[in-house]
């Protein structure tokens, strides 16, 4: 299993496709951090003035540490901004700040993707967690039982990366139309805000990806197994 060809042939495209989205994500944030925006607001600003305006006054505002670390805690509502989205006054740091507000208004709206991943998370950690464990005792002891237990297990941890999809890109389109309609970002800002958000969706689909080719290599093993 662990020096098996069959898995480098899936996960070679997946890592390649996940290093891309990295690259892209990071090259539009380095370029539009450094371009004003059209409302001179710092993320922060941003984030409570779009909050006001929709009318939702329980999500506080707080800064978080480490890079590109932006996100919403709907268990808390908190919505959590680094460094340089929360003082930063450029393109990039308003779209995200919006892309994340974008995530409390589908709280407040009870988006139906965002409430199906709130009810699936735990369930999908303890899969993530606990699946691998299976999965290799079920190799190492050549239990079939076991080993589809753990890629059952594994199959939720892939659910929630494909239901993540749908709420990330629904709260981008979000962001980029009241940060348009609300005057917060000029018809030229849009582009690179548009450039950021689509990058960083980016990632989400390479997650996707990397999860559904490690579930088809994992379920070709398996059946493998139980044949011989």
């Amino acid at each position: 299993m662990f020096f098996d060809p069959l898995y480098f042939l899936f996960m070679v495209p997946a890592f390649l496709l996940s290093l891309w989205a990295q690259l892209k994500v990071k090259s539009a944030v380095a370029k539009y951090s450094k371009i004003p925006n059209f409302s001179n607001l710092t993320g922060a600003q941003v984030a409570d003035t779009i909050l006001k305006t929709v009318g939702i006054t329980d999500v506080d505002i707080e800064l978080t540490e480490g890079i590109l670390s932006d996100h919403y805690d709907p268990s808390k509502r908190v919505l959590r901004l680094s460094k340089d989205v929360f003082y930063g006054r450029s393109i990039a740091a308003a779209g995200i700040a919006a892309h994340e507000v974008g995530h409390a208004i589908q709280h407040k709206n009870a988006y139906s993707p965002l409430v199906l991943r709130q009810t699936l998370a735990p369930a999908a950690m303890f899969g993530s967690n606990i699946s691998w464990i299976l999965i290799l005792l079920g190799f190492i002891l050549s239990s079939t039982k076991m080993l589809w237990l753990g890629i059952g297990l594994f199959s939720l941890a892939v659910l929630f990366t494909l239901i993540t999809l749908p709420v990330e890109f629904d709260a981008s389109r979000r962001a980029k139309e009241v940060l348009l309609s609300m005057g917060l970002v000029s018809t030229r800002d849009r582009e690179g805000v548009s450039a950021v958000l689509n990058a960083a969706a980016m990632t989400y689909v390479a997650a996707a990806a990397t999860a559904i080719l490690q579930l088809i290599y994992l379920i070709l093993r398996a059946q493998s197994s139980s044949r011989d």
